[in-house]
């Protein structure tokens, strides 16, 4: 068995054997997140129906790192679907200033995504909105059955949704865990539209398998090209995935390639400076006509100024009016929301990070050569919080 070109005993070799098996499983995974949501459907049918009973509920997207980034692509998901002011919070937020997050008499929701469920701010978070809000309820989505998260022990009503086990990465960076725990926040916002949801994970598997084997060629060549920066950009649910994205990519090559993430928009308002002939660009296209045509402006007002080193897109179809070095275009036909593009749109930067690590000598696996990043992070001290 292969996965890309390399043989199970060259990754071994490399340590890169379980990121490039996460990663390439991926699609898998999501048909069996699409499987568990619908077991859990009725559950948590009747935990949303109780929740949403609470006027001016505050609903809260909350992780850690690349956990957190789940919520900046579900907040906007979750404010139409269930009709409730929906804010992205990272746990590393609430924990260091709750007083600005959370109110003692605004009844909340507080929605948790780990992959671990062992990061002391994951724990910390719940307990200080179990301490702080008089009225608090918890929906955790996890990827261990055995972690903190998954056993806490809360006064308040809580719901625990658990991820195929297959999620649970064992590599330091998070590929499958990430967009599994993405797809299952989707489903579960769209509870009540699940019976129509088939075809769409269907969709989007088959999305997933081609980045993996018809673009992966692509990817390879593009990870050789002699990039310092990368620039991720992406609008609305895509923007969590460009800086999902970021991470990924910086996190992989221990921080020898510089990656920034932002909008289209938000770009040009001075962080375009960053461009220069060392720059890899990579676009995240909307299918969505009003926003594709910020998008399309921004691509234009590129060949102003200083020349980025090479420009890529990922598109569901082709957009005949821009001119870049190269496309990744997942169909002939727009047949995904957005959001759904949000998931398999992350699988170009995790394939880059991982391409460039072996090139620069590293370990997938466990590419931070000095220690200072790791699976869960360590050192953490969480100190009581004093309610005045």
């Amino acid at each position: 068995m292969k996965i890309w070109d390399y043989t199970i005993e060259e990754l071994k070799e490399k340590g890169g054997y379980y990121t490039a098996k996460e990663i390439y499983s991926q699609p898998k995974v999501w048909h069996q997140v699409f499987d568990e949501v619908v077991g859990h459907k009725e559950k948590l049918g009747k935990f949303r129906n109780m929740v949403l009973q609470n006027e001016k509920l505050h609903i809260i997207l909350t992780g850690a790192g690349t956990s957190a980034f789940i919520g900046l692509t579900l907040q906007g998901i979750f404010k139409r679907s269930w009709n409730n002011f929906t804010t992205s919070i990272a746990t590393t937020d609430l924990v260091s200033h709750p007083m600005d997050y959370l109110n003692c008499d605004e009844p909340t929701l507080l929605i948790s995504f780990a992959r671990s469920g062992n990061s002391p701010e994951s724990i910390a978070a719940v307990e200080l909105a179990d301490q702080i809000c008089k009225k608090c309820f918890h929906l955790i989505i996890t990827c261990d059955k055995d972690g903190k998260l998954a056993n806490y022990k809360s006064k308040n009503d809580k719901y625990v949704f658990l991820l195929p086990p297959e999620s649970n990465d064992m590599s330091l960076a998070m590929t499958s865990s990430y967009s599994g725990m993405l797809l299952a926040g989707i489903l579960i916002a769209h509870l009540d539209e699940l019976e129509t949801m088939n075809r769409k994970v269907d969709i989007l598997c088959n999305y997933g398998e081609k980045i993996l084997n018809q673009y992966s060629k692509t990817l390879y060549d593009i990870s050789g090209l002699d990039f310092k920066r990368v620039v991720f950009l992406g609008s609305g649910p895509q923007f969590g995935t460009a800086t999902e994205s970021h991470l990924k990519l910086q996190e992989l090559t221990d921080g020898n390639i510089i990656c920034k993430t932002d909008s289209y928009l938000g770009f040009r308002h001075g962080p375009k400076a960053v461009i220069d002939n060392t720059t890899l660009v990579v676009y995240l296209f909307s299918n969505q006509p009003y926003v594709m045509k910020y998008e399309n402006d921004f691509v234009n007002a590129m060949k102003t100024g200083k020349k980025a080193l090479y420009e890529v897109g990922i598109m569901e179809t082709k957009i005949d009016s821009l001119k870049l070095d190269n496309e990744i275009i997942l169909s002939d036909r727009n047949s995904l929301e957005e959001e759904f593009l949000s998931v398999c749109n992350v699988i170009p930067a995790q394939m880059l990070g991982f391409f460039k690590s072996l090139r620069l000598g590293l370990q997938p696996d466990a590419p931070s050569e000095s220690g200072a990043i790791s699976r869960v992070v360590k050192g953490v001290i969480i100190y009581p919080y004093v309610t005045r």
